[in-house]
């Protein structure tokens, strides 16, 4: 990350067919299982801290929306849940009739089906912030059934592993405090979810001289953008789909390849992505 950096702030070509490793949301098996391949080979990766999850032993809720969808096979089973649920809450909460949102968000996407969709995007975005959270806790406790104390503290890495993997040359960036849509926070409340994580990466030792920033589901807006700049980031990647260049221009809107749009092993033919990088 750092030769990324430098590239950037000086304009320095890096050498063709670079990649730079990027790892979301602090999982504990990238500790157990992504460290030390990169470490026996000497690589760097990066990765990106929700901070509220590690801690305060949460999980954070779009964890939550996929081991639930994990644990049902059938989603049809999921949607009519959700039906009766918003139907419970509308009285309380205003909402709207159960059929207007799932007009408004039952959009297929390359990856995932109609249902799928909209379940993410009803308990991920739509709905307000203490419903969603409502909800979400009310399907995780009825299809999974575990502590969410435990679960979490199983799920993710603690601040010992990130330490260790910082002493062992690892890149720990930042990826807000409670996860949130940063497109979707006033300007208070993205100071705040800014200014805790950077004080969790302060605590564990991060190279606040170069530190960097993900952007929870590929969430950002000039605000933003605007609150990286002021606070000393030095780039911030998304979601979208593409071949990074290391440009002043693109800095904080650096895009990724998913591992998805990449060969899976090495008989499979050249990728396109490849010839284009």
């Amino acid at each position: 990350m750092e030769e990324v950096i430098h590239s950037i702030d000086n304009q320095v070509k890096i050498p063709e067919k670079s990649v730079l490793l990027t790892f979301d949301d602090a999982y504990s098996d990238h500790y157990n299982n992504v460290f030390p391949i990169l470490d026996k080979y000497k690589l760097q990766g990066s990765f990106y801290t929700p901070s509220k999850a590690i801690t305060e032993h949460t999980v954070l809720d779009v964890n939550k929306i996929h081991f639930i969808l994990a644990s049902v096979e059938d989603k049809l089973n999921l949607v009519n849940d959700l039906k009766e649920l918003v139907k419970f809450y509308q009285k309380e909460y205003q909402l709207e009739d159960f059929d207007y949102y799932y007009k408004k968000l039952a959009q297929a996407s390359r990856m995932d089906t109609k249902d799928v969709i909209f379940i993410k995007q009803l308990l991920q975005v739509e709905l307000v912030e203490d419903l969603r959270i409502k909800i979400v806790d009310t399907l995780f406790e009825k299809y999974i059934g575990v502590s969410e104390d435990a679960f979490s503290r199983e799920l993710y890495m603690n601040e010992e592993q990130l330490k260790h993997m910082l002493r062992s040359g690892q890149h720990i960036g930042n990826h807000g405090y409670n996860h949130y849509w940063w497109n979707s926070l006033n300007e208070k409340e993205m100071s705040q979810e800014l200014d805790l994580s950077i004080r969790f990466l302060e605590k564990i030792g991060v190279d606040m001289n170069n530190w960097t920033a993900c952007y929870p589901y590929g969430s950002y807006d000039d605000q933003s953008i605007k609150m990286l700049k002021e606070r000393g980031c030095k780039l911030a990647v998304t979601t979208e789909v593409d071949i990074a260049t290391t440009s002043k221009d693109t800095r904080f809107i650096m895009p990724r390849l998913d591992t998805n749009d990449i060969p899976k092993n090495q008989n499979e033919k050249t990728n396109d992505w490849y010839n284009k990088g």
